[in-house]
This record gives structure tokens, sequence and C-alpha cells, in this order.
């Protein structure tokens, strides 16, 4: 399927089908790229995906588009850490507000926990002290009950987690404390306990925004 989808996109991309063009059925590109027409069908399902072309109910497939979509997570992993910095403050200040006023009795417990393996992993590198960093702030956004802030978390999580580690190291956060940000974290913890959304967002904004002008500033 992805070659047959490749040439597919080769074909898009250097113009011998412009944009509007309807594509050949099923079977013609069956016969063409030598592959069975599921084959065909996974392939344009590929370019669908990519925004190349768009299947149209009872007309066809048409070109729609010459250039791929660039792939939410690929530039997510392009993205400067600042920028992703700017689009976490966003996203956490308002899950941690939402936490506080909707937090269970699990939630707080997973949270606690998250709080306390952040301490242990105070004294592990720095990869083992980020990846626990953001296991509680994961915990914080799973409070808030909101699957598209949830979601949105998760899907930058991974390049966030890379992004600290190179940052934790760039600004030296851990020589003089290698429990960096504990008190600001145990402040959001604790604002989240007693269901007070405003400190907990402002805990957490000012956490965060401390570290955004530390970037800044490199």
């Amino acid at each position: 399927m992805e070659q047959a989808a490749e040439r597919l996109r080769e074909q898009i991309t250097d113009g011998t089908w412009d944009i509007g063009t309807k594509l050949p059925g099923e079977t013609t590109l069956a016969k063409t790229l030598g592959v069975g027409r599921s084959t065909v069908r996974e392939a344009i399902r590929a370019l669908a995906g990519a925004g190349l072309v768009q299947a149209r109910q009872g007309a066809g497939v048409f070109v729609v588009a010459t250039r791929s979509e660039q792939d939410w997570s690929i530039r997510l992993r392009q993205a400067a850490i600042t920028d992703v910095y700017e689009v976490r403050v966003l996203v956490e200040v308002a899950a941690a507000e939402l936490a506080a006023r909707r937090r269970t009795d699990d939630d707080l417990a997973a949270i606690d926990a998250a709080l306390a393996g952040r301490r242990a992993a105070a004294g592990g590198t720095t990869a083992e002290f980020v990846e626990a960093d953001t296991a509680l702030h994961a915990a914080v956004v799973a409070a808030a009950h909101n699957p598209v802030l949830t979601g949105l978390f998760t899907e930058f999580l991974p390049v966030l987690q890379r992004g600290l580690v190179d940052l934790v190291d760039l600004l030296d956060l851990r020589a003089d404390d290698p429990n960096h940000g504990d008190a600001g974290h145990a402040e959001l913890v604790a604002a989240i306990a007693r269901g007070d959304a405003e400190a907990a967002g402002r805990a957490l904004r000012d956490e965060l925004e401390q570290t955004l002008a530390q970037l800044h500033a490199r």
C-alpha cells in the first residue's frame, strides 16, 4: 500500500494531475500500479489523510492539493521549545483551574502519588526527573476531566519531554536544587486539593512563565 500511495503522491506533486482533476477509477489505477483494488483504496485513503485528494459522493476522487499538509506530530517535533511552552501555559493553566473544581478523591490520590514520584526522582537522572515531572502535570490535566485538554496535552507530551531534558541541562536548573520547582508544585497540588481554582491556575502559570522567561532570555 505504501508504494502505491507514494507513486500516486508523486504523480500528484509532479503535476501529472492538477488540482481539480478526477483520478482514474479503482480498476484503472489497480492495473496501472500493478496492485489490487483494495490496495488502491488504502492508498487513496492515505492520500486523503494527507490532504491531497478528496472523495466526493457519487462523483469520484479529486485532487485538492499538490502538497501534503504537514502532520501535526511532525510540526510539534520541529517546533521550538519556547513555542511548545507558550501552548503549554494556555493548556495547563486552564486544566489546573478545572482540576481544582472537578477533582475526585481518586484524582487527588493520583496527584499526590505523582508529586511523591517527582520528589523521589530528584536523585535520579535529568531524564528520570523530567518524566516524573511531566507525570505530575499529566495527573493534573487528567483531573480536569476534559477529553480535549487531555488529548492536546497527550499529543505534545513526547516533544515536551524531549525538550525539557535539553532545557533543564541548558539552563542548569538542577545545579543548586536537584528537586527544582518543588515548592511551586506543592503549592499547585495544595490549591487543587482545597478546590481553589484561582490559586491553582496562578501557581502553575507562575512556574511555567518563569521558565519561559528564562528561555526567552537565552
